[in-house]
């Protein structure tokens, strides 16, 4: 079964950069949106960014000029470039990606990764 594979989290200081990686284990189809959540302990699961089939980006207000999402053209994978980090930052960032296909009734089925740990601090 297909899994959603990351990497590329971290410990950084205030203000650096990191490149999140989510790559699937296997070939999948119908991939219409992807993107990136995070956990903080003792916090909810929040949105970070996300991408879809047509390009189209959507950011959190907090990560909004800081952070960038990409997809490239016919891939099924996704990358978060982070800068200017700050210390709320700090969460597991999570993979998710929407598979949705069918002829007449759409059929939805979302993945999840396993999560990378990101540590912003001094």
């Amino acid at each position: 079964q297909v899994q959603l594979v990351e990497s590329g989290g971290d410990l950084v200081q205030p203000g650096g950069s990191l490149r999140l990686s989510c790559v699937p284990s296997g070939s999948i189809f119908s991939i219409t949106v992807m993107g990136w959540y995070r956990q903080a302990p003792g916090k909810e699961r929040e949105l970070v960014a996300s991408v879809g089939s047509g390009g189209r980006t959507n950011y959190s207000d907090s990560v909004m000029g800081r952070f960038t999402i990409s997809r490239p053209t016919g891939a099924n994978s996704v990358y978060l470039q982070m800068n200017s980090l700050k210390p709320e930052d700090t969460a597991v960032y999570i993979c998710y990606a929407r598979q949705s296909y069918g002829l007449g009734p759409k059929v939805e089925y979302d993945y999840w990764g396993q999560g990378t740990q990101v540590t912003v601090s001094s």
